[in-house]
């Protein structure tokens, strides 16, 4: 073949690979019709499980669309081996991530790839020092790749915790809040409103969305139970139970409110103290083993040398 025949061979294919590089550059940037439609239905409850507007850029894109089908294969068979997705499914929703339990496991494998490719460094390094040992290798891989794996999953729980941390802290100010919203004469909707709309915090993203199923046509009572069936914690749950119970029975909102506001605080006062308590031995112990034997030796080690000196 001629090197003109073999110019037009390499030209044909650079232009193809252009022409197919903006044709798709041309498609990721034209906006899909669940991204134009979001920000006017943004009060409403997303369902997780349903398509997500797609939001990377092209590279991001193109490297889900090669490794893709492998991340959701290798999170498939974790699923296997694991199990437990509704556990995972009710830690994301106390978490407050917008994952799906396909989507975490996708993290995980990530974590355990990442896992996996310190072990390997350590194993090629250790082969260029000390040839030999392939099993210990391939071992040592295994373990990291698993070792990924189960931190994901144990820093999921611990963000269910911090999560679950803040709510705490900022549950009295709001039932406080909307208890002084009821009292002054708003309705349970249009008190939920201000409150949301006035403070930031997790227990607030929360009442955000009992707003938006408020909004949507669901009633404040089911609304409210909805909330505390999706908590995970038994204060949240409980003064979901009494404003649900309240709108039910007709009973007065603000004293709910104003009791469910004093029983956090109490709460809180008397785990205080329980940690306290708890931590009271582990206190005790620099005091005995670093405190008390130098105090010992600053006072008997002057007598000590004072007694070798006259001793003959």
């Amino acid at each position: 073949m001629s090197a003109a025949m073999w110019g037009a061979v390499l030209g044909g294919a650079l232009s193809g690979g252009l022409l197919l590089v903006v044709t798709r550059v041309l498609a990721l940037r034209r906006p899909l019709l669940s991204v134009r439609v979001l920000p006017y239905v943004r009060d409403l409850d997303r369902d997780p499980s349903g398509p997500r507007p797609a939001t990377g850029t092209g590279a991001t894109s193109a490297a889900v669309g090669v490794f893709g089908p492998l991340l959701h294969a290798a999170a498939d068979a974790v699923e296997r081996v694991l199990g437990g997705a509704a556990s995972v499914r009710r830690r994301l929703q106390r978490a407050g991530l917008d994952l799906t339990v396909q989507e975490f496991r996708v993290q995980q494998v990530i974590w355990g790839l990442i896992g996996f490719s310190v072990g390997a460094a350590w194993s090629l390094l250790r082969a260029l020092t000390h040839p030999g040992g392939a099993v210990l290798a391939v071992l040592v891989c295994a373990i990291a790749f698993a070792s990924g794996v189960l931190l994901r999953d144990n820093h999921l729980s611990s963000q269910v915790k911090s999560r679950e941390r803040r709510m705490l802290a900022e549950f009295p100010t709001v039932a406080e809040l909307l208890a002084l919203s009821v009292a002054a004469g708003e309705s349970p909707v249009a008190a939920l409103d201000r409150v949301v709309r006035r403070s930031g915090g997790e227990l607030s993203r929360d009442l955000a969305r009992v707003l938006a199923d408020v909004r949507t046509g669901q009633p404040v009572a089911l609304a409210f139970d909805r909330l505390a069936a999706t908590t995970g914690l038994p204060l949240v749950a409980r003064f979901a139970h009494g404003i649900a119970v309240a709108m039910e029975r007709g009973t007065p909102l603000a004293d709910v409110l104003h009791a469910q506001a004093a029983d956090v605080r109490e709460a809180g006062r008397r785990e205080l103290i329980e940690s306290a308590a708890r931590k009271e031995i582990a206190m005790m112990v620099p005091v005995v083993f670093l405190v008390l034997p130098v105090t010992v030796l600053f006072a008997f080690w002057p007598g000590v040398v004072g007694l070798s000196l006259v001793a003959p």
